[in-house]
């Protein structure tokens, strides 16, 4: 992922410097079911792939929609070999391990790598070797295939007929994190990752960045989807991160695994150590002694930094609930622990609120530069996860500032720059030392303008 992101950030045109709030998102889309769970029939490629539509070998020109849509997924996009991936030999082994048949037969592993939709809902053109698919995100086309393709149709009919709306952030980092963390209908839990799964890592702005685009986004698009710059993408995504995981620690049926908890809402790097290395440092800011496992909390630290730049108080109140969640898991009960995240999840939602109507100005996103490096410099990013998180939080803040016009070409190189630095000390999680991440944020922060 990391070496797609590093030379992805010289393609990064295509973002916007709209500055929009989030009450640009439509209250529709929020309450629209996700694809995996809509209740339209699901098409097929097949139906999308014709040249008249959307598999021209090459973008068409001087019109609103692309039309090679097809020819990029396929080509370009791993969603399109999300099913032959679990007939390799390391799903074969993954699913030996948990005991399946095989992986490329199971609900379990094809819920997230097809468009494993019921068969009541798949029309005789829909193949599930076809991976995940335009369907698997924009939702069945049962309804809106017919409409969406008549210039009498807007966008908002196009929704209103089944199609899932990706383009605005909230929908989308729900979308995503139904399958890169899971949801009550598919989780990827610690079982998983032990029989070999890969570690799941989001963060919505940089998937969307790496994602192989398959469309423009002009005047047309702006018009009929609204758009939002990376700073506020990104500030969506971890919002909704720890709302996905708090969820999950207050389900029964997620939040435990026999006596234990789902270890997988825990941060993998607080027990995952080799026991030859001293490297445990203490976390001032979370008041945990060593050999405790820790609450996956990167994305609340980035959110904390977030939170102040919004509303100072509730940054307080949440970093106090977030504190109070770790403490929980040590000396409280079970009971304890959920009343925590309940507790949590209730000032992450008002933090939330705020976002609808603040608006992130080029004096915000480089405080938010700041707070995210400020962290860094105090010991908040020990292990991996968090450094990563904050290597794509710098990323977006870098991308927005060049498109807002808040940094020149020649302070958008030192900074990118320094940027290629941070990737480079967390390119490989079982590699990572804090001490270079934290050289590569002086690097960073010698480069603020």
């Amino acid at each position: 992922m990391f070496q797609l992101r590093k030379f992805g950030l010289k393609a990064f045109a295509l973002r916007l410097s709209a500055v929009l709030g989030l009450l640009a998102i439509s209250v529709t889309a929020q309450g629209q079911s996700l694809p995996f769970v809509d209740k339209d029939i699901h098409m097929g490629v097949a139906t999308c792939a014709g040249s008249t539509c959307h598999g021209a070998v090459e973008a068409l020109k001087g019109v609103g929609v692309l039309q090679n849509e097809f020819i990029t997924w396929q080509r370009n996009d791993k969603h399109a070999k999300a099913y032959s991936v679990l007939l390799n030999e390391r799903s074969k082994r993954i699913a030996r391990n948990l005991g399946l048949k095989a992986a490329h037969t199971a609900p379990l592993c094809l819920n997230c790598h097809a468009d494993n939709v019921p068969k009541e809902r798949r029309h005789r053109t829909f193949q599930i070797t076809d991976g995940v698919t335009c369907e698997a995100c924009h939702g069945g086309a049962g309804r809106w295939i017919g409409t969406h393709i008549s210039a009498a149709a807007t966008h908002q009919v196009n929704i209103d007929n089944g199609l899932y709306p990706s383009a605005d952030p909230m929908s989308r980092a729900r979308l995503c994190l139904s399958c890169h963390f899971g949801d009550e209908t598919r989780f990827v839990t610690h079982r998983i990752m032990g029989a070999g799964h890969p570690r799941m890592s989001f963060e919505l702005d940089t998937f969307t960045a790496i994602q192989p685009a398959h469309f423009v986004v002009d005047k047309d698009y702006r018009d009929r989807k609204g758009a939002w710059n990376g700073v506020q993408v990104w500030a969506i995504g971890q919002a909704m991160s720890i709302d996905i995981l708090l969820d999950a620690i207050v389900d029964p049926k997620r939040g435990r695994d026999g006596i234990f908890p789902e270890l997988v809402l825990f941060d993998c790097f607080s027990c995952h150590r080799s026991l030859n290395e001293q490297r445990w440092e203490p976390r001032e800011s979370i008041g945990l002694g060593p050999g405790i496992p820790r609450i996956s909390d990167a994305n609340m630290i980035m959110m904390r930094i977030i939170a102040e730049r919004v509303d100072s108080a509730l940054a307080d109140e949440f970093a106090q609930r977030t504190v109070t969640l770790h403490k929980s898991t040590r000396a409280g009960s079970y009971g304890e622990m959920l009343d925590a995240a309940k507790a949590l999840k209730k000032v992450l939602n008002r933090l939330m609120e705020k976002f609808a109507t603040y608006t992130f100005g080029k004096a915000d996103v480089k405080a938010l530069m700041a707070g995210v490096i400020a962290d860094g410099l105090a010991g908040e990013y020990r292990d991996y996860p968090a450094a990563e998180q904050a290597t794509m939080a710098l990323s977006a803040i870098v991308e927005t500032m060049r498109n807002t016009g808040a940094i020149n070409n020649s302070q958008f190189e030192a900074l990118n720059a320094a940027l290629l630095k941070s990737y480079a000390a967390v390119e490989k999680a079982e590699e990572y030392q804090a001490a270079m991440f934290v050289s590569a944020l002086k690097t960073f922060k010698a480069a603020m303008p």
